[in-house]
């Protein structure tokens, strides 16, 4: 690792040890914060793993809340990051999910892909995938939609400790077969496990990295 990753990972570690905190829910574009700095989305399929990733990646048990029922969350929610502010983290309402009805399913497309396109300050959205289940076609709607959105975006699979060595490795591999075949993902794919930190000090210095590029 050069010295210029051992920088910025370290840096990222204060920054996420620093304070964080939620600062709204924006159920519709009017809502939004005004986009003062750069932001982080973290997108994925409802049961992806997404607030627990969320409250590893910040250190924080009860940062995001993680839902009994996935795909109830419809709205952004935005957590400032740093003091004074550096960036804001948006977790972005879960898709995919079976049970949501289809006037619910309209306004996540309409709020997501609005905000996707018309957000200037986006300047990555981290798209997640459970290892168990490698990338689905729902995902690849997703992947689409930001292609033409011009968002760049990178891929990073979630519940690595749920597999075997081997069927992580297979998954992985797909995953970055798949990353390369979109103009607008980075081409490399993060691996982490929530509960058992794998992974967690890459994804600061990835998020790190998009914000001051």
């Amino acid at each position: 690792m050069t010295d210029g990753a051992d920088d910025r990972n370290e840096r990222a570690r204060k920054l996420f040890a620093g304070p964080i905190a939620f600062l709204k829910s924006a159920p519709a574009l009017q809502h939004l914060p005004a986009p003062g700095v750069p932001e982080i989305a973290f997108a994925g399929r409802s049961n992806v793993g997404k607030s627990s990733l969320l409250n590893a990646l910040t250190g924080r048990n009860g940062l995001a809340r993680t839902s009994v029922t996935p795909g109830r969350t419809q709205e952004l929610n935005y957590f400032d990051v740093g003091s004074p502010l550096v960036f804001r983290l948006v977790d972005m309402p879960g898709y995919g999910f079976a049970k949501a009805p289809k006037d619910v399913v309209r306004k996540w497309r309409f709020l997501v892909n609005d905000y996707l396109r018309g957000r200037a300050v986006l300047k990555r959205t981290l798209v997640l995938i459970d290892s168990r289940h490698g990338i689905k076609d729902v995902d690849r709607e997703v992947l689409a939609m930001l292609d033409v959105a011009a968002v760049s975006y990178r891929l990073v699979l979630t519940k690595a400790d749920k597999v075997k060595a081997s069927d992580l490795a297979a998954v992985h591999a797909a995953t970055e077969a798949e990353a390369r075949k979109h103009p607008a993902a980075h081409p490399e794919v993060i691996v982490t496990s929530s509960e058992k930190g794998m992974g967690i000090a890459d994804l600061r210095s990835a998020v790190l990295e998009a914000v001051e590029s």
